[in-house]
Protein backbone atom coordinates (compact mmCIF):
# COMPACT_ATOMS: atom_id res chain seq x y z
CA UNK A 1 0.00 0.00 0.00
CA UNK A 2 1.15 3.33 -0.79
CA UNK A 3 2.14 5.90 1.37
CA UNK A 4 1.69 9.52 1.17
CA UNK A 5 2.73 12.90 3.14
CA UNK A 6 -0.19 15.53 4.28
CA UNK A 7 0.52 17.62 1.85
CA UNK A 8 0.62 14.86 -1.22
CA UNK A 9 -2.48 13.81 0.69
CA UNK A 10 -4.00 17.38 0.71
CA UNK A 11 -3.38 18.34 -3.01
CA UNK A 12 -4.53 14.60 -4.08
CA UNK A 13 -7.95 15.11 -2.16
CA UNK A 14 -8.60 18.99 -3.08
CA UNK A 15 -7.06 18.48 -6.62
CA UNK A 16 -9.81 20.06 -9.63
CA UNK A 17 -11.86 17.01 -10.38
CA UNK A 18 -12.69 16.49 -6.49
CA UNK A 19 -13.63 20.05 -6.19
CA UNK A 20 -15.70 20.77 -9.24
CA UNK A 21 -17.42 17.12 -8.41
CA UNK A 22 -17.80 18.41 -4.78
CA UNK A 23 -19.52 22.02 -6.34
CA UNK A 24 -21.62 19.32 -8.85
CA UNK A 25 -23.29 17.77 -6.15
CA UNK A 26 -23.83 20.49 -4.07
CA UNK A 27 -25.82 22.14 -7.04
CA UNK A 28 -27.55 18.53 -7.45
CA UNK A 29 -28.76 18.53 -3.65
CA UNK A 30 -30.19 21.94 -3.69
CA UNK A 31 -31.96 21.24 -6.96
CA UNK A 32 -32.95 17.88 -5.84
CA UNK A 33 -34.10 18.88 -2.35
CA UNK A 34 -35.66 22.47 -3.63
CA UNK A 35 -39.22 21.10 -4.43
CA UNK A 36 -39.29 18.69 -1.25
CA UNK A 37 -39.09 22.45 0.72
CA UNK A 38 -41.08 24.73 -1.06
CA UNK A 39 -43.79 21.75 -1.83
CA UNK A 40 -46.64 23.56 0.56
CA UNK A 41 -46.07 27.04 -0.56
CA UNK A 42 -45.48 26.54 -4.19
CA UNK A 43 -48.49 24.12 -4.51
CA UNK A 44 -50.78 26.57 -2.27
CA UNK A 45 -49.66 29.62 -4.00
CA UNK A 46 -51.08 28.08 -7.40
CA UNK A 47 -54.07 26.73 -5.47
CA UNK A 48 -53.26 22.80 -5.58
CA UNK A 49 -53.62 19.97 -3.24
CA UNK A 50 -50.29 19.76 -0.81
CA UNK A 51 -50.55 15.76 -0.68
CA UNK A 52 -51.89 14.84 -3.48
CA UNK A 53 -50.75 16.73 -6.06
CA UNK A 54 -47.33 16.79 -3.77
CA UNK A 55 -46.53 12.99 -3.62
CA UNK A 56 -47.44 13.19 -7.78
CA UNK A 57 -44.83 15.88 -8.53
CA UNK A 58 -42.37 14.10 -6.17
CA UNK A 59 -43.13 10.63 -8.12
CA UNK A 60 -42.74 12.51 -11.41
CA UNK A 61 -39.22 13.91 -10.16
CA UNK A 62 -37.87 10.37 -8.80
CA UNK A 63 -39.33 8.30 -12.05
CA UNK A 64 -37.49 11.05 -13.62
CA UNK A 65 -33.93 10.21 -12.40
CA UNK A 66 -35.08 6.40 -13.23
CA UNK A 67 -34.91 6.96 -16.83
CA UNK A 68 -32.11 9.48 -16.39
CA UNK A 69 -29.67 7.34 -14.11
CA UNK A 70 -30.22 4.63 -17.10
CA UNK A 71 -29.62 7.14 -20.21
CA UNK A 72 -26.40 9.19 -18.22
CA UNK A 73 -25.33 5.82 -17.20
CA UNK A 74 -24.74 4.52 -20.51
CA UNK A 75 -23.97 7.73 -22.21
CA UNK A 76 -21.00 8.09 -19.57
CA UNK A 77 -19.56 4.51 -20.87
CA UNK A 78 -19.81 5.11 -24.34
CA UNK A 79 -19.05 9.08 -25.02
CA UNK A 80 -16.91 9.42 -21.51
CA UNK A 81 -17.70 10.94 -18.01
CA UNK A 82 -17.24 14.51 -19.15
CA UNK A 83 -20.05 14.23 -21.62
CA UNK A 84 -22.99 13.44 -18.62
CA UNK A 85 -21.19 16.11 -16.43
CA UNK A 86 -22.08 18.83 -19.11
CA UNK A 87 -25.06 17.61 -20.76
CA UNK A 88 -26.94 16.34 -17.01
CA UNK A 89 -26.63 19.92 -15.65
CA UNK A 90 -27.34 21.75 -18.45
CA UNK A 91 -30.77 19.73 -18.39
CA UNK A 92 -31.88 20.18 -14.58
CA UNK A 93 -30.28 24.29 -14.64
CA UNK A 94 -32.72 25.16 -16.92
CA UNK A 95 -35.89 23.14 -15.50
CA UNK A 96 -35.38 24.81 -12.60
CA UNK A 97 -35.29 28.21 -13.79
CA UNK A 98 -38.64 27.15 -15.88
CA UNK A 99 -39.97 25.88 -12.33
CA UNK A 100 -39.29 29.66 -10.95
CA UNK A 101 -41.29 31.14 -13.90
CA UNK A 102 -44.24 28.48 -14.13
CA UNK A 103 -46.37 31.20 -11.81
CA UNK A 104 -46.17 33.44 -14.84
CA UNK A 105 -46.94 30.99 -17.77
CA UNK A 106 -50.52 30.65 -19.55
CA UNK A 107 -50.97 27.21 -18.75
CA UNK A 108 -54.34 25.72 -17.65
CA UNK A 109 -53.34 22.71 -15.83
CA UNK A 110 -50.16 24.07 -13.69
CA UNK A 111 -49.89 21.02 -11.25
CA UNK A 112 -49.13 18.22 -14.65
CA UNK A 113 -46.84 20.95 -15.62
CA UNK A 114 -44.90 21.33 -12.52
CA UNK A 115 -44.69 17.47 -12.21
CA UNK A 116 -43.27 17.19 -15.97
CA UNK A 117 -40.80 20.09 -15.31
CA UNK A 118 -39.59 18.03 -11.86
CA UNK A 119 -39.35 15.09 -14.47
CA UNK A 120 -36.87 16.60 -16.67
CA UNK A 121 -35.04 18.12 -13.61
CA UNK A 122 -34.71 14.58 -12.54
CA UNK A 123 -33.84 13.19 -15.41
CA UNK A 124 -31.14 16.08 -15.18
CA UNK A 125 -30.47 15.73 -11.94
CA UNK A 126 -29.41 12.01 -12.67
CA UNK A 127 -26.13 12.15 -13.92
CA UNK A 128 -24.24 14.68 -11.84
CA UNK A 129 -23.36 12.64 -9.04
CA UNK A 130 -22.63 10.01 -10.83
CA UNK A 131 -20.14 10.77 -13.15
CA UNK A 132 -18.19 12.86 -10.05
CA UNK A 133 -17.89 10.16 -8.54
CA UNK A 134 -17.00 8.05 -11.51
CA UNK A 135 -14.76 10.19 -12.72
CA UNK A 136 -13.48 10.39 -8.97
CA UNK A 137 -13.34 7.10 -8.49
CA UNK A 138 -10.84 6.61 -11.40
CA UNK A 139 -8.43 9.57 -10.70
CA UNK A 140 -7.59 9.04 -7.04
CA UNK A 141 -5.26 6.33 -5.84
CA UNK A 142 -7.04 3.29 -4.43
CA UNK A 143 -5.87 4.52 -0.83
CA UNK A 144 -7.45 7.71 -1.17
CA UNK A 145 -10.63 6.81 -2.95
CA UNK A 146 -13.10 7.06 -0.27
CA UNK A 147 -11.71 9.48 0.89
CA UNK A 148 -12.27 11.81 -2.18
CA UNK A 149 -15.88 10.75 -2.65
CA UNK A 150 -16.62 11.70 0.55
CA UNK A 151 -15.65 15.13 0.35
CA UNK A 152 -17.63 15.29 -2.79
CA UNK A 153 -20.52 13.74 -1.01
CA UNK A 154 -19.83 15.64 2.36
CA UNK A 155 -19.76 18.69 0.92
CA UNK A 156 -22.54 18.38 -1.94
CA UNK A 157 -25.28 17.62 0.77
CA UNK A 158 -24.51 20.92 1.71
CA UNK A 159 -27.04 22.04 -0.79
CA UNK A 160 -30.36 21.00 0.94
CA UNK A 161 -29.24 23.38 4.18
CA UNK A 162 -28.33 25.67 1.34
CA UNK A 163 -31.74 25.34 -0.59
CA UNK A 164 -33.54 26.02 3.25
CA UNK A 165 -31.54 28.99 3.75
CA UNK A 166 -32.29 30.25 0.22
CA UNK A 167 -36.23 30.12 0.76
CA UNK A 168 -36.63 32.13 3.91
CA UNK A 169 -33.41 34.77 2.84
CA UNK A 170 -35.52 35.21 -0.61
CA UNK A 171 -38.55 35.13 0.90
CA UNK A 172 -40.06 33.85 -2.47
CA UNK A 173 -40.26 29.64 -3.93
CA UNK A 174 -39.75 31.10 -7.25
CA UNK A 175 -36.90 33.08 -6.37
CA UNK A 176 -35.07 29.94 -4.65
CA UNK A 177 -35.67 27.80 -8.37
CA UNK A 178 -34.24 30.83 -10.20
CA UNK A 179 -30.77 30.62 -8.00
CA UNK A 180 -30.47 27.19 -8.86
CA UNK A 181 -30.91 27.05 -11.87
CA UNK A 182 -28.23 30.18 -12.16
CA UNK A 183 -25.57 28.40 -10.76
CA UNK A 184 -26.38 25.11 -12.40
CA UNK A 185 -25.55 26.77 -15.50
CA UNK A 186 -22.51 29.27 -13.10
CA UNK A 187 -20.87 25.56 -12.54
CA UNK A 188 -21.26 24.55 -16.16
CA UNK A 189 -18.46 27.32 -17.09
CA UNK A 190 -16.19 26.20 -15.16
CA UNK A 191 -16.10 22.33 -15.56
CA UNK A 192 -14.61 23.06 -19.23
CA UNK A 193 -11.08 22.79 -17.60
CA UNK A 194 -11.91 19.53 -16.42
CA UNK A 195 -9.77 16.50 -17.62
CA UNK A 196 -11.48 12.88 -18.51
CA UNK A 197 -10.84 10.07 -16.95
CA UNK A 198 -7.60 8.17 -18.17
CA UNK A 199 -8.98 4.84 -17.21
CA UNK A 200 -11.99 4.86 -19.42
CA UNK A 201 -9.50 6.74 -22.35
CA UNK A 202 -7.63 3.21 -22.46
CA UNK A 203 -10.37 1.59 -22.67
CA UNK A 204 -12.03 3.59 -24.97
CA UNK A 205 -9.45 2.92 -27.61
CA UNK A 206 -10.12 -0.61 -27.22
CA UNK A 207 -12.85 -1.39 -30.24
CA UNK A 208 -13.56 -4.55 -28.84
CA UNK A 209 -14.93 -4.22 -25.82
CA UNK A 210 -18.54 -3.83 -25.30
CA UNK A 211 -19.36 -0.62 -23.26
CA UNK A 212 -22.48 1.22 -21.56
CA UNK A 213 -24.85 -2.19 -22.15
CA UNK A 214 -27.18 -1.56 -19.44
CA UNK A 215 -28.77 -5.06 -20.42
CA UNK A 216 -25.25 -6.92 -19.20
CA UNK A 217 -26.81 -6.50 -15.31
CA UNK A 218 -29.79 -8.51 -16.02
CA UNK A 219 -28.37 -11.31 -18.26
CA UNK A 220 -25.09 -12.22 -16.28
CA UNK A 221 -26.30 -13.61 -13.15
CA UNK A 222 -23.16 -12.41 -11.43
CA UNK A 223 -23.65 -9.17 -12.82
CA UNK A 224 -27.28 -9.05 -11.48
CA UNK A 225 -26.95 -10.17 -8.32
CA UNK A 226 -24.33 -7.46 -7.10
CA UNK A 227 -26.53 -4.56 -9.00
CA UNK A 228 -29.29 -5.68 -6.63
CA UNK A 229 -27.21 -6.05 -3.84
CA UNK A 230 -25.99 -2.54 -4.17
CA UNK A 231 -29.72 -1.23 -4.89
CA UNK A 232 -30.63 -3.01 -2.07
CA UNK A 233 -27.91 -0.82 0.27
CA UNK A 234 -29.17 2.14 -0.40
CA UNK A 235 -32.77 1.69 -0.14
CA UNK A 236 -33.11 2.49 4.04
CA UNK A 237 -31.38 5.91 3.26
CA UNK A 238 -34.30 7.02 0.66
CA UNK A 239 -37.30 5.14 2.83
CA UNK A 240 -35.88 7.95 5.87
CA UNK A 241 -36.02 11.00 3.29
CA UNK A 242 -38.49 10.03 1.43
CA UNK A 243 -41.18 9.06 4.31
CA UNK A 244 -39.94 10.37 7.31
CA UNK A 245 -37.88 13.41 6.32
CA UNK A 246 -40.48 14.82 3.33
CA UNK A 247 -43.31 13.81 4.32
CA UNK A 248 -42.80 14.42 8.25
CA UNK A 249 -45.70 16.52 8.47
CA UNK A 250 -47.99 13.62 8.18
CA UNK A 251 -46.52 12.26 11.54
CA UNK A 252 -47.48 15.30 13.19
CA UNK A 253 -51.04 14.39 14.09
CA UNK A 254 -50.14 10.96 15.65
CA UNK A 255 -47.25 12.25 17.98
CA UNK A 256 -49.15 15.23 19.35
CA UNK A 257 -47.49 17.89 17.38
CA UNK A 258 -49.30 21.14 16.11
CA UNK A 259 -47.18 21.26 12.99
CA UNK A 260 -43.94 20.14 11.76
CA UNK A 261 -41.96 22.23 8.77
CA UNK A 262 -40.91 19.51 6.24
CA UNK A 263 -37.95 22.49 4.89
CA UNK A 264 -36.22 22.56 8.50
CA UNK A 265 -36.58 18.46 8.78
CA UNK A 266 -34.81 18.49 5.63
CA UNK A 267 -32.42 20.47 6.53
CA UNK A 268 -31.61 19.20 9.83
CA UNK A 269 -31.25 15.62 8.41
CA UNK A 270 -28.58 16.85 5.38
CA UNK A 271 -27.00 18.65 8.03
CA UNK A 272 -25.89 15.66 9.79
CA UNK A 273 -25.89 13.74 6.66
CA UNK A 274 -22.93 16.07 5.86
CA UNK A 275 -20.93 15.58 8.62
CA UNK A 276 -21.58 11.60 8.19
CA UNK A 277 -20.39 11.40 4.79
CA UNK A 278 -17.42 13.74 5.45
CA UNK A 279 -16.06 10.92 7.88
CA UNK A 280 -17.81 7.37 6.16
CA UNK A 281 -13.99 7.77 3.95
CA UNK A 282 -11.93 8.30 7.04
CA UNK A 283 -13.90 5.47 9.26
CA UNK A 284 -13.65 3.10 5.83
CA UNK A 285 -9.87 3.79 6.11
CA UNK A 286 -9.56 3.02 9.56
CA UNK A 287 -11.68 -0.11 9.59
CA UNK A 288 -10.50 -1.34 6.38
CA UNK A 289 -13.80 -2.20 5.19
CA UNK A 290 -16.52 -0.57 2.96
CA UNK A 291 -19.22 -3.58 4.60
CA UNK A 292 -18.19 -2.64 7.99
CA UNK A 293 -18.51 0.95 7.78
CA UNK A 294 -21.64 0.44 6.11
CA UNK A 295 -23.31 -1.95 8.19
CA UNK A 296 -22.60 -0.20 11.47
CA UNK A 297 -24.30 3.13 10.00
CA UNK A 298 -27.63 0.86 8.72
CA UNK A 299 -27.97 -0.07 12.33
CA UNK A 300 -27.26 3.17 13.67
CA UNK A 301 -29.93 4.53 11.89
CA UNK A 302 -32.54 1.35 12.61
CA UNK A 303 -32.23 2.22 16.02
CA UNK A 304 -32.80 6.40 15.68
CA UNK A 305 -35.97 5.20 13.72
CA UNK A 306 -37.23 2.84 15.99
CA UNK A 307 -37.12 5.89 18.73
CA UNK A 308 -38.92 8.09 16.40
CA UNK A 309 -41.55 5.73 15.67
CA UNK A 310 -42.17 4.09 18.96
CA UNK A 311 -41.10 6.51 21.87
CA UNK A 312 -44.42 8.31 22.53
CA UNK A 313 -45.59 11.85 21.82
CA UNK A 314 -42.81 14.42 20.63
CA UNK A 315 -42.55 18.38 20.14
CA UNK A 316 -41.82 19.49 17.08
CA UNK A 317 -37.59 20.08 18.21
CA UNK A 318 -37.78 16.40 19.12
CA UNK A 319 -38.51 15.20 15.52
CA UNK A 320 -36.11 17.22 14.18
CA UNK A 321 -33.47 15.80 16.36
CA UNK A 322 -34.62 12.35 15.25
CA UNK A 323 -34.39 13.53 11.68
CA UNK A 324 -30.78 14.78 12.53
CA UNK A 325 -30.08 11.16 14.29
CA UNK A 326 -31.28 9.91 10.86
CA UNK A 327 -29.21 12.19 8.97
CA UNK A 328 -26.53 11.00 10.50
CA UNK A 329 -26.84 7.50 9.78
CA UNK A 330 -27.66 7.76 6.17
CA UNK A 331 -24.43 9.79 5.71
CA UNK A 332 -23.09 6.27 3.89
CA UNK A 333 -24.52 7.36 0.74
CA UNK A 334 -21.48 8.48 -0.58
CA UNK A 335 -19.47 5.45 0.47
CA UNK A 336 -22.96 3.37 -0.82
CA UNK A 337 -22.05 4.73 -4.47
CA UNK A 338 -18.02 4.14 -4.07
CA UNK A 339 -18.75 0.54 -3.22
CA UNK A 340 -20.81 0.61 -6.70
CA UNK A 341 -18.33 2.17 -9.05
CA UNK A 342 -15.96 -0.62 -7.14
CA UNK A 343 -18.27 -3.35 -7.98
CA UNK A 344 -18.42 -3.02 -12.30
CA UNK A 345 -15.79 -2.93 -14.09
CA UNK A 346 -14.38 0.42 -16.41
CA UNK A 347 -17.04 -0.69 -19.20
CA UNK A 348 -19.77 -0.75 -17.45
CA UNK A 349 -18.62 1.54 -14.09
CA UNK A 350 -20.87 4.75 -15.39
CA UNK A 351 -24.10 2.87 -16.09
CA UNK A 352 -23.64 1.02 -12.78
CA UNK A 353 -22.50 4.04 -10.39
CA UNK A 354 -25.39 6.89 -12.26
CA UNK A 355 -27.77 4.13 -12.35
CA UNK A 356 -27.92 2.47 -9.48
CA UNK A 357 -28.70 5.16 -6.65
CA UNK A 358 -31.26 6.84 -9.22
CA UNK A 359 -33.12 2.91 -9.01
CA UNK A 360 -32.49 3.99 -5.16
CA UNK A 361 -34.21 7.13 -5.56
CA UNK A 362 -37.07 5.70 -8.12
CA UNK A 363 -37.69 3.61 -5.43
CA UNK A 364 -39.52 6.03 -3.55
CA UNK A 365 -42.73 6.26 -5.66
CA UNK A 366 -43.34 2.63 -4.93
CA UNK A 367 -42.44 3.45 -0.82
CA UNK A 368 -44.59 6.35 -1.13
CA UNK A 369 -47.58 3.65 -2.74
CA UNK A 370 -47.14 1.62 -0.49
CA UNK A 371 -47.24 4.25 2.80
CA UNK A 372 -50.48 5.71 1.21
CA UNK A 373 -51.74 2.14 0.93
CA UNK A 374 -51.48 1.12 4.31
CA UNK A 375 -52.37 4.34 6.15
CA UNK A 376 -55.93 3.36 4.64
CA UNK A 377 -56.07 0.15 7.51
CA UNK A 378 -53.22 0.83 10.07
CA UNK A 379 -51.75 4.67 11.29
CA UNK A 380 -49.10 6.81 9.45
CA UNK A 381 -46.42 5.30 12.61
CA UNK A 382 -47.17 1.38 11.52
CA UNK A 383 -47.47 1.86 8.03
CA UNK A 384 -43.45 3.31 8.21
CA UNK A 385 -42.64 0.81 10.77
CA UNK A 386 -43.61 -2.08 8.20
CA UNK A 387 -41.64 -0.08 5.61
CA UNK A 388 -38.60 0.47 7.68
CA UNK A 389 -38.31 -3.81 9.05
CA UNK A 390 -38.65 -4.55 5.10
CA UNK A 391 -35.83 -1.99 3.92
CA UNK A 392 -33.72 -2.75 6.18
CA UNK A 393 -33.90 -6.06 6.42
CA UNK A 394 -32.77 -6.71 2.51
CA UNK A 395 -30.05 -3.63 3.34
CA UNK A 396 -28.57 -5.10 6.19
CA UNK A 397 -28.65 -8.50 4.00
CA UNK A 398 -26.98 -6.93 0.59
CA UNK A 399 -24.31 -5.46 3.27
CA UNK A 400 -23.59 -8.76 4.46
CA UNK A 401 -23.08 -10.99 1.21
CA UNK A 402 -21.99 -8.20 -1.22
CA UNK A 403 -17.74 -8.23 -2.01
CA UNK A 404 -15.59 -6.18 -0.06
CA UNK A 405 -13.89 -3.33 -2.29
CA UNK A 406 -11.38 -1.56 -0.07
CA UNK A 407 -8.57 -1.02 -1.88
CA UNK A 408 -9.43 -2.36 -5.16
CA UNK A 409 -7.72 -1.81 -7.90
CA UNK A 410 -10.03 0.26 -10.55
CA UNK A 411 -8.44 -0.75 -13.76
CA UNK A 412 -10.35 -3.58 -14.75
CA UNK A 413 -13.14 -4.78 -17.26
CA UNK A 414 -16.36 -6.66 -17.19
Amino acid sequence: MKHFTREERLKILFSFPVVIAALGYFVDIYDLLLFGIVRIPSLNAMGLDVDKVGTMIINYQMMGMVVGGILWGVFGDKKGRLSVLFGSILVYSLANIACGLLPDMPLADKGMAYAWLRFIAGVGLAGELGAGITLVSETLPKELRAMGTSIVAGFGVLGAVAAQFTVELAGSWTTAYLIGGSLGLVLLVLRISVAESGIYLDVKKDKTVQRGNFFMFFTQRDLMVRYLNCMLIGVPIWYCMGILVFMANQFAPEMGIASINPGKAIMWAYIATSVSDFSCGYISHLLHSRKKTILYLLLFTFVGVALLLFTGPKTENMYYFYCAWIGLGCGFWAMFITVAAEQFGTNLRSTATTSIPNMVRGMVPLLLLGFDFMKQSISVIHSAAVLALITFALGIYATLTIKETHNRDMDFLE
